[in-house]
């Protein structure tokens, strides 16, 4: 087990003790709307290997009726009152201090793609594949900037700020990430 991995984890453990009142709350605000609390989907992660990522669930069981994946896009009309809240917050990602503990994930990589997406992907960028040589991130630099993909371009943009994070990364800018993350967080700014 690397440093930063066996850090990941005794973090992960102190945070699921420290926020598991938050877990509660939010667990029975969504299960207080109908349905499971808990949603898992299948991702790609760590040498191209598939995981089930946990979050909480911030959509309506139908959301993805016809079979077909499907992206957030702004004002989704597929979010729940709750989901819309809990989106908004990012508190729907707390249970990936899960995967974090697990070693599924990392606090700092790259956000995991849904394999649907991943071909979309490397039809026009075949370098997401160096994305495999380390472990996804419950926080990353692309989505401090570049925020949700809701279509291909963004995704390609994210990409590019992925690799580029890989090709530069170093503890600090790891630290760096991780600070901005709950500093956005806890003033409401969206990203």
């Amino acid at each position: 087990m690397g440093v930063k991995t066996f850090f990941d984890k005794v973090i992960a453990f102190f945070a699921l003790l420290v926020f598991s009142p938050l877990f509660l709350i939010v667990y029975i605000a969504i299960k207080w709307e109908g349905g499971p609390a808990i949603f898992q989907q299948e991702r790609i992660g760590y040498k191209g290997l598939p995981f089930l990522l946990y979050k909480f669930r911030s959509m309506r069981l139908d959301a993805e009726q016809g079979g077909t994946p499907q992206l957030y896009q702004n004002n989704d009309n597929r979010l729940t009152k709750v989901g819309k809240f809990i989106r908004t917050y990012h508190l729907d990602e707390l249970p990936q201090l899960w995967n974090v503990l697990k070693g599924d994930m990392s606090f700092v990589g790259y956000r995991p793609e849904r394999a649907y997406f991943i071909e979309q992907i490397m039809k026009e960028n075949s370098d997401y594949q160096y994305l495999y040589a380390t472990r996804p991130g419950v926080f990353s630099h692309a989505t401090l900037y570049n925020g949700y993909t809701y279509n291909m371009e963004k995704m390609l943009k994210r990409l590019d700020m992925d690799l580029k994070y890989l090709e530069n990364y170093t503890v600090f800018s790891d630290f760096k990430i991780i600070l901005l993350s709950g500093i956005y967080l806890l003033s409401g700014k969206k990203f």
